[in-house]
């Protein structure tokens, strides 16, 4: 049954024709999974996938100075690329929480088009808009554009069948055009493994999918849904928000320090994150893998001698370490280290798990 509430994306009929199940996310009916969500994981490290994550929000910042503005206002440092580069970024609040990470696609210093989650576009955009200086206009473009992600070892083929550039450095972008349409193509993902990124007009996004498919088949791949796509961005100790980055949960806790420019004069929650840099954060993200039988789940005890000294924040089973996996957030004071053993509570059974600092896989994203 369909849920009238849900929005659907511009392939929706596709993936209706390919058998999909579907299930809500964000506001969206997405497809959750076609062959099984471990077939299609496996493809994607073994060959390649293709998924529609045309979900994710679409928001354009332009106006003279918009890479200024938004450079003031979101934590990395643009200063570190310029046009024809992207960067993975974090909008904050004052007091260091995360209203949401996005990719922000450096188009000229003029104007940036960002990436946002699908549920967390309306904040971000409301936020940048009126932040926003006279001459800027922020403009929420969730529906003009489809999402598509190629990712595996096969993914360069499959562009190069359509004709679409493969030689961009990661986290590079250019904008191109297929079949006389226009299509920005980005060397990123959110898999481990090489991958591409494409952002086609929400009219041309049909026919573009569709393409893509015959390649994807012929060279041993498959089309995957959120379910694999959760399970190859936990095995890399990616967050996702919601669980591992939230308005409670800070950058530093997450692991995504790295994201902050922290020699930025201004940022929004930059006092709060030097604060908590200097004072030294009260929790931080670390795997665990399973040493017993049993797959964990989001929001388990983590416990140390029968203590609790942290919580789940996703889990899963890992289909390419055949065992259960979980991101979880540990409490500095409890000092957990890497291959420290600790128990995780499954409904009152105390199962063994192994402490890993991410990924738990090696990443094949060069």
């Amino acid at each position: 049954m369909t849920d009238q509430s849900l929005q659907q994306g511009p392939v929706h009929a596709a993936h209706v024709e390919l058998g999909a199940t579907f299930a809500p996310f964000g506001g969206w009916e997405m497809p959750v999974s076609y062959a099984g969500t471990v077939s299609e994981h496996n493809a994607v490290r073994d060959a390649v996938g293709l998924f529609d994550v045309s979900h994710l929000g679409k928001a354009v910042v332009s106006g003279p100075g918009a890479a200024a503005f938004v450079d003031s206002a979101l934590t990395n440092d643009l200063r570190k690329i310029g046009p024809g580069k992207a960067q993975y970024t974090l909008c904050c609040t004052e007091t260091g929480g995360v209203v949401d990470d996005l990719i922000a696609y450096y188009v000229s210093d003029d104007e940036m088009f960002l990436v946002p989650n699908a549920a967390n576009t309306a904040a971000v955009v409301a936020a940048l808009a009126e932040a926003a200086p006279e001459g800027i206009t922020v403009t929420d473009a969730h529906r003009d554009h489809g999402v598509f992600a190629v990712q595996g070892p096969h993914s360069t083929e499959v562009l190069d069948e359509l004709g679409l550039p493969t030689d961009i450095e990661y986290m590079a972008f250019a904008d191109t055009t297929w079949r006389d349409k226009p299509v920005r193509v980005c060397r990123s993902g959110y898999t481990g493994e090489v991958g591409f990124e494409l952002v086609p007009r929400w009219e041309d996004s049909d026919e573009l999918f569709r393409a893509l498919l015959e390649p994807v088949r012929r060279l041993g791949g498959q089309p995957a849904g959120l379910g694999a796509r959760d399970t190859l961005r936990t095995e890399m100790g990616y967050p996702l928000h919601g669980h591992e980055l939230s308005l409670d949960i800070s950058p530093l806790e997450a692991r995504t320090g790295w994201a902050v420019g922290w020699k930025k004069d201004a940022f929004w929650g930059r006092d709060a994150l030097v604060a908590q840099k200097e004072a030294g954060a009260p929790r931080k993200m670390w795997g665990l893998k399973a040493l017993d039988r049993g797959v964990l789940r989001e929001g388990l005890a983590v416990q140390r001698d029968g203590q609790r000294i942290g919580t789940t924040t996703s889990g899963t089973f890992s289909p390419t370490l055949k065992v259960g996996i979980a991101l979880a957030l540990l409490d500095t004071e409890a000092g957990a280290a890497a291959g420290d053993e600790l128990t995780v509570d499954v409904r009152g059974r105390a199962l063994r798990a192994e402490v890993v600092s991410p990924p738990f896989v090696d990443t094949r994203t060069s």
